[in-house]
């Protein structure tokens, strides 16, 4: 081999040497700067984590100081047993399972409320639009019950807002009913809600396509025109529904009804008609009925402790989402 090969030869050994030193470092590089990488993931992650539990921490004794003192007075009773009291059982909101106001957590308050050896009368505080007739009726009859197993314990119902429908169905149970001037009180009557879209599709060139196995399950479809029969049929249940409820409330307010055309047609009234319609009895705030008609002016509530976990779990459940969004939207804004 020639002298000019040789060093031709030693200038390639060279400069592999050299390329493959600068891929080691340069991996070496890379290596450091993933596990760094790396690192700072779970230093961020650690921060997130503590950052949570920081807010958890501060936010759970402001959630509990939102929470109604009153809701603790059950287990305040649990605990001193302070004598004689006015029990009272809050019924917020629609009428429906799984709702507040369930017939579950009524009745429970109610025969709490009732069973309770201090008690020496019962308020069911009603602020209510209506709901369901069968929930509506199952704390109806349980009054009716708890009412004849402790005929000394008196029962009234006080309105705030509203006892409508449903509402109204539950109070007519009671003893008697009172309200404020401007509560809301009546609407005896039960709807059915449907609207139809037949006219609509045929514009827009949509076919509706609707297979059944029964000749009537597909009653009132919104986008089939409307079949007489079946109407019918669901205004002869809806009429059923309602007698039960018109039953229900003769029952329960008896002869001090007026002879009012209108009065289980659905129309609502003031509460300072509905007195005068025999609906109601008179006027009166929980605090009002508690001091001068059952003369214990110390009032306990009975409601239900699942709407105090509820709502607590409700605000602590917010607060983690909104902590938790907000981490994982800082997160997508550096990706």
């Amino acid at each position: 081999m020639s002298q000019k090969d040789t060093a031709y030869t030693d200038t390639i050994d060279v400069t592999q040497r050299v390329a493959d030193e600068s891929k080691k470092e340069y991996e070496a590089i890379v290596q450091r700067l993933a596990f760094a990488a790396i690192n700072e993931q779970r230093r961020g992650r650690r921060w997130r984590i503590f950052f949570i539990l920081l807010t958890f921490l501060y936010l759970t004794p402001l959630l509990l100081l939102t929470v109604d003192i009153n809701d603790f007075d059950v287990l305040k009773v649990e605990k001193d047993g302070s004598g004689k009291h006015t029990a009272l059982v809050k019924m917020p909101g629609v009428i429906a399972s799984g709702e507040k106001a369930s017939a579950e957590n009524i009745i429970n308050g109610l025969q709490k409320a009732f069973e309770d050896e201090d008690t020496a009368g019962v308020i069911l505080e009603i602020n209510s639009p209506g709901g369901s007739p069968v929930q509506s009726s199952d704390i109806y009859n349980e009054i009716k019950r708890l009412r004849k197993e402790h005929e000394d314990i008196p029962m009234y119902v006080v309105v705030s807002d509203i006892a409508a429908s449903g509402g109204y169905f539950v109070a007519s149970a009671a003893d008697k009913i009172y309200v404020n001037k401007s509560s809301l009180v009546g609407s005896i009557g039960v709807r059915m809600d449907s609207f139809g879209l037949v006219g609509l599709i045929e514009k827009m060139g949509i076919e509706r396509r609707l297979l059944t196995a029964g000749e009537n399950k597909g009653l009132m479809d919104p986008f089939l025109p409307s079949n007489e029969k079946q109407k019918q049929h669901l205004q002869d249940m809806l009429d059923q529904v309602h007698q039960h409820f018109i039953t229900a409330v003769k029952e329960g307010r008896g002869d001090r009804l007026k002879d009012q055309p209108g009065l289980f047609s659905g129309l609502i009234w003031s509460g300072e008609e509905a007195i005068k319609l025999g609906l109601v009895d008179g006027y009166g705030s929980s605090e009002y009925i508690a001091r001068n008609v059952i003369e214990e002016e110390d009032i306990v509530d009975f409601t239900s402790k699942d709407l105090l976990l509820d709502r607590l779990a409700e605000r602590v459940g917010a607060a983690f989402s909104h902590a938790f969004t907000t981490q994982l939207g800082n997160k997508l804004s550096i990706l």
